[in-house]
């Protein structure tokens, strides 16, 4: 099984809010997931983002692959640079 950490769309029409889950690749955007690892909202202005890393970490170890955006979040967040420096053995 390929998981993926991916944005879910949620709220109102022209009104999105997304969710960073953790999905196997085969299933629909907004379709079954595994866990919710944060919520990412461009609306606001700066756009907020709210990501456990705790859980990011541990889906990056077990090989989750995140999307461009999402890999983009997370660089944002730091999470990236802290994965690649315990990946490393810093």
């Amino acid at each position: 099984m390929a998981v993926k950490l991916r944005l879910k769309r949620m709220g109102a029409k022209k009104r999105p809010f997304y969710r960073i889950v953790a999905a196997d690749s085969r299933c629909p955007r907004d379709g079954r997931f595994l866990e919710t690892v944060g919520t990412y909202n461009p609306i606001t202005s700066p756009a907020s983002v709210k990501v456990d890393e705790e859980k990011a970490m541990y889906w990056l170890s077990k090989g989750a692959i995140p999307t461009e955006t999402v890999r983009n979040i997370l660089s944002k967040e730091g999470i990236m640079k802290k994965f690649a420096d315990s990946k490393s053995g810093k």
